[in-house]
């Protein structure tokens, strides 16, 4: 009963955590007003790197990244439940893509989600950065470093439960951290293997009415 108890606050602080768009915010206070209407329409790092520039960009990744980490602790430390922090971290995730407090349109949870994986498993965040790197490197394409970094987390993540270096609900987070991704990033690997997948730097005009 109180694992159960544990594992629905857990869920919920998470979800309620991950729920800050600090895309929307800091576009605001940017001075472009919501980022939605411009580039890919989401709310996390990359576009709002096409929208209000590096500087205003890097507070947005911070605060993504913050969170989802903030989400795994606050189910670990309050609670001392595997399960609790695994959960949280998952909810995280799904707070950013479908945030409550901004009509539940948010980003696609990569930064949140990276957050999760450092505070679970600094080696897997470490594995997740230098993929990325190395994908945004020869490819320059945001969503392929994305969707390419958070398997590699999946998998780093797994190896550590089965190896018995993390405890089995950390699979479970990681399992369904990585679909959150992957799921949110479906038109983007539509396009990926169209050829019609803007690389970084470009998509950043205003959205036409409409537009999805």
């Amino acid at each position: 009963m109180m694992v159960a108890a544990a594992v629905a606050v857990g869920v919920v602080a998470g979800y309620l955590i991950g729920g800050i768009p600090f895309g929307l915010l800091v576009g605001r206070l940017a001075g472009v007003g919501d980022v939605r209407e411009y580039g890919s329409g989401k709310i996390g790092f990359t576009n709002s790197l096409r929208t209000v520039g590096l500087k205003w960009a890097l507070l947005v990744v911070a605060g993504d990244i913050a969170k989802g980490a903030a989400a795994v602790l606050v189910g670990r430390l309050l609670f001392d439940e595997p399960w609790s922090a695994a959960l949280a971290g998952v909810a995280a995730v799904l707070g950013h893509i479908y945030p409550v407090f901004a009509g539940f349109r948010g980003g696609r949870g990569v930064s949140t989600a990276f957050g999760a994986f450092l505070a679970v498993s600094p080696p897997a965040a470490l594995a997740v950065v230098a993929f990325s790197l190395v994908v945004l490197y020869l490819f320059r394409y945001a969503s392929l470093m994305s969707v390419v970094g958070v398997f590699v987390g999946f998998v780093v993540v797994i190896l550590l439960v089965a190896t018995h270096r993390l405890a089995g609900p950390y699979a479970v987070f990681a399992v369904f951290t990585m679909l959150a991704v992957e799921v949110s990033h479906r038109g983007n690997i539509r396009r990926l293997l169209a050829g019609t997948e803007p690389k970084l730097g470009q998509g950043g005009a205003r959205r036409a009415s409409g537009a999805s």
